[in-house]
């Protein structure tokens, strides 16, 4: 590795570790409504919308409306799909897509998962893609802010007024100014910068083009730009192309690969600063982002490392190399975005069971925008009950008593995805129609099967690849699981939120664990490691490891 790499690999962490405090100032005042001039925007939507957005909902209606909303999202995005070849913007004449692949689709990116068993230059029309797709590359990013704001609302307020209406805010007001004054303008910023690279945003025909040995090649246009800025900025991950970041019209220089890399992590980090600004601790969210930067670290040096000592630039963008395809691998798996600028499945064994861990740890290693963090704070709760457990003493957290019921919904909120995962794949593996879509046997091929019910339950969307997905089997199995990995943790959330709201807060006393010192953090990246290594370590061990054990003894399948 040489001193331009390290600079790289200092330059990008760097960034993150800077732009998370500027960034994160900002988010506190939008979601606080300190910035005075959007109040005039906010009132207009509301009353276009006749919408009620300061009337406070307690944690039943705030998810109640939630799920209406993202059913609404739904049916919006399969019907869309298909019929788009009734629909304008569709220059290619695509076809509506079917029943399975449609409602695949629909759920991958209402669950902000993004999960693609399809090609979509060869699939979706540009309506498709900027109404459906687009729309909820914003959508769900923003909903899954407005479940963290009403998990930091839970656990912050402590005034009697507030205690006794049991309100965590408004999820309407929560969901506009996410979109409003965060997503959108981040996302026109990026976008134009893309252009400028040469990301391409066009409304175009597919063009002829003849290559250098005289044969046709058909090269396809679309509003491509806009839809790559949100899909990275809201960790989403769905690819404009069928070889996503990998494609020159989505990633066409090093430095838009560094910008979108930036993107991935950038406000899932600053969430962490707010977060301390909210509750008005900030070595609270510096502790959080502490634990989230060491892990990361630790990963991407495995990748990096296991894969510089294959050496290999198979399944790798050559305008890009071996490093930038580590470090991308290892960040958006943490990040519970998807997107991918090389083939995970040409990485190093023990690379692609990393990434594979950094989702099936429940993508809180900053993960996705907003359910990372309350994902995070999850463990952090669990790991203060643990800890009161061992000294005998009854939890607190930011003054707040942690009880059965709090740890009941979190530990609802681990086992459901984890139990998707396991029993997907275990059902994949055990019926003729599951395996009959693998290209590869042996250990690799486990790995393809449970990478994709990782991906999915995880809300990822990244995928080995050599698994095809787009069968009926899979489209409703995997459809279903990124159901269950969304609202599984979402529900339990809002609901440990009610609960904490009503609690009284105490002042912390002299046997108060302190949440915010270098032994917090160690404990809790230790319940995470331990939690993530009981829970998967036996499947890991089948697959990846076993692989990577085969091919350092030169048998390959």
């Amino acid at each position: 590795m040489s001193a331009l790499d390290f600079l790289e690999i200092f330059l990008t962490f760097g960034s993150i570790i800077v732009l998370t405090p500027i960034l994160g100032k900002y988010m506190a005042k939008v979601f606080e409504g300190k910035i005075t001039i959007y109040n005039d925007i906010e009132n207009f939507i509301y009353r276009i919308l006749g919408l009620d957005a300061y009337k406070e909902m307690n944690w039943v209606d705030y998810t109640l409306n939630l799920i209406v909303f993202n059913l609404i999202g739904f049916l919006f995005v399969i019907s869309i799909l298909m019929f788009q070849a009734h629909l304008p913007f569709n220059p290619q004449h695509f076809v509506g897509l079917s029943l399975p692949l449609a409602f695949n689709v629909a759920v991958s990116f209402v669950t902000n998962t993004n999960w693609q068993s399809y090609g979509g230059e060869s699939t979706m029309s540009y309506f498709s893609q900027m109404m459906a797709l687009g729309t909820q590359n914003f959508l769900s990013a923003a909903t899954g802010i407005t479940v963290l704001l009403a998990l930091v609302r839970g656990l912050s307020r402590k005034s009697i007024a507030e205690r006794e209406s049991k309100t965590l805010g408004n999820f309407w007001k929560d969901l506009t100014r996410s979109t409003l004054f965060i997503l959108i303008p981040l996302s026109i910023v990026l976008a134009l910068i893309l252009v400028k690279q040469g990301t391409i945003q066009n409304f175009s025909s597919y063009i002829h083009a003849a290559t250098i040995e005289s044969k046709d090649q058909l090269l396809p246009g679309g509003p491509a730009a806009s839809q790559i800025a949100i899909k990275q900025l809201g960790t989403n991950g769905g690819g404009f192309f069928n070889v996503n970041s990998a494609h020159p019209f989505e990633n066409p220089t090093p430095l838009a690969n560094w910008l979108s890399l930036i993107s991935i992590l950038l406000i899932p980090a600053a969430l962490t600063y707010t977060y301390g600004l909210m509750i008005g601790a900030k070595k609270q969210g510096w502790a959080i982002f502490a634990a989230m930067m060491i892990t990361l670290m630790v990963g991407t040096f495995i990748i990096i490392k296991s894969d510089l000592a294959v050496n290999m630039m198979e399944g790798k963008e050559t305008r890009l190399g071996i490093i930038n395809s580590s470090m991308w691998t290892s960040w958006t798996t943490a990040a519970s975005n998807g997107s991918v600028n090389s083939m995970i499945s040409s990485q190093a064994p023990i690379a692609g069971g990393v990434a594979m861990l950094n989702i099936m740890l429940g993508e809180i290693i900053f993960g996705g925008v907003g359910s990372g963090l309350y994902g995070m704070i999850l463990f952090v709760i669990l790991t203060v009950f643990l800890s009161g457990l061992m000294v005998g003493r009854t939890p607190e957290y930011l003054g707040k008593k942690i009880e059965s019921r709090e740890i009941k919904m979190i530990i609802l909120a681990i086992l459901a995805p984890s139990a998707c995962i396991l029993l997907g794949s275990a059902l994949a593996i055990s019926t003729k129609v599951g395996l009959s879509s693998l290209s590869h046997q042996g250990p690799h091929g486990l790995s393809e099967i449970l990478y994709a019910f990782t991906s999915a339950a995880g809300n990822n969307g990244s995928a080995l690849a050599g698994l095809n997905a787009n069968t009926n089997f899979y489209n409703y199995l995997l459809g279903f699981t990124m159901i269950i990995g969304r609202f599984a943790i979402l529900i339990p959330v809002m609901a440990i939120a009610g609960s904490m709201i009503v609690k009284k807060a105490t002042p912390p006393s002299f046997g108060t664990l302190e949440t915010d010192n270098p032994i917090f953090v160690v404990l809790l990246i230790g319940v995470i490691i331990i939690v993530g290594a009981l829970t998967f370590l036996p499947a890991l061990s089948l697959g990846p490891i076993v692989e990577q054990i085969l091919m350092n003894k030169g048998i390959l399948f």
